[in-house]
């Protein structure tokens, strides 16, 4: 069998397990990997390269992927999904594994739909894919997180400040809330529940007045308060998918922090993560996660699957339908959050 691997939208640490786990469970079944390069991009440009296993020894450890990515969309593309065809044939791929979140394997399910063999491999620092437990790269992304609070609390602690950190989360607060907790953030923000500023000062105000006097303020980037949605102006360009470029402009922290000071008096900063969240390698947890989702779709394909996905279930690694994956969000359960706003002030 020749198989056909590619890693699309933002990177995330356990990539290269993944690429590194199909190659060797590919050879050691005696089947043959390319690997095509930019995601979806890679097809349509019909850009590749083979990878044997002297190419991914212990790649595992590295963060980002070997195979590159891109933010490319084939149904954007005038007969992209044709084009796509043509690529594999050429090929002679049996069998392609697409390996990203919701916009990748978004497409991968529709390319199935068409009567192209995909399978998929979950993917996304946000660990907002359905179908799914978690996700490699949300475990190495919330330390990082935890990481950045833990620094951050010194600081605080130091100049009697609080500090507000925006942390990547776009419609799921996932990482907001994890990392949060960990961090051990005095408020947290998150998409799936709307907040009142004036209720986030009152309660760094009565810990202020308690002499504890400094706060970390964990909110992720999605997060809305009604009453600042006209402050906050990300630009208006919009990625292949449609969404809306975050990080840009003027964010959420930045408004945020600004009425705090504002509002309450409080000496306020504000600190955005960004790309510091998907940098670096990838945790032991990740690594493991990745190596064995990697393994578990080669036997998928060796078993005749299509339209399906690799995926972490109770703590093994089990098929499941692709179209389960990207039908909706995961977001954040709102009794989830209850148990962090036990520790709120």
């Amino acid at each position: 069998m020749h198989f056909g691997i590619l890693t699309g939208g933002g990177d995330a640490p356990g990539l290269n397990a993944v690429i590194r786990a199909v190659v060797y469970r590919a050879v050691a079944g005696g089947h043959s990997v390319t690997g095509f390069v930019r995601g979806w991009k890679g097809l349509l440009e019909n850009t590749s390269r083979p990878l044997g296993i002297e190419d991914v020894r212990d790649i595992h450890k590295l963060g980002g992927t070997i195979l590159l990515s891109s933010r490319t969309n084939p149904y954007r593309v005038e007969d992209g999904p044709a084009i796509i065809a043509g690529t594999l044939s050429a090929h002679g791929i049996d069998c392609l594994i697409a390996v990203g979140g919701e916009d990748t394997l978004g497409v991968a399910s529709r390319l199935s739909a068409a009567g192209i063999r995909v399978l998929g491999v979950p993917k996304t620092i946000d660990n907002d894919l359905n179908a799914t437990d978690y996700t490699f790269g949300f475990d190495t992304a919330i330390n990082a997180v935890t990481d950045a609070l833990d620094k951050l609390e010194t600081t605080a602690r130091s100049h009697e400040r609080v500090i507000v950190v925006e942390i990547m989360g776009r419609h799921a607060g996932w990482m907001a809330l994890h990392g949060g907790m960990a961090g051990g953030a005095h408020v947290i923000l998150l998409p799936e529940e709307e907040f009142d500023t004036n209720e986030v000062c009152a309660i760094l105000k009565k810990r202020y007045e308690a002499g504890h006097r400094w706060a970390l303020v964990a909110v992720a980037e999605g997060a809305v308060d009604p009453g600042l949605s006209r402050q906050v102006m990300h630009s208006q360009e919009k990625d292949a998918f449609g969404h809306v470029q975050l990080g840009t402009g003027i964010g959420i922290g930045e408004v945020l922090a600004g009425e705090i000071e504002q509002r309450s008096g409080l000496e306020t900063r504000h600190v955005i993560l960004g790309h510091l969240q998907r940098g670096g390698p990838p945790s032991a947890f990740d690594r493991v996660l990745g190596t064995r989702l990697g393994v578990k779709v080669v036997e998928m394909a060796e078993e005749g699957a299509t339209g399906m996905m690799a995926s972490l279930r109770g703590g093994e690694i089990v098929a499941v339908d692709l179209a389960e994956a990207v039908g909706t969000l995961r977001t954040v359960p709102l009794e989830r959050y209850a148990v962090a706003r036990v520790f709120f002030g």
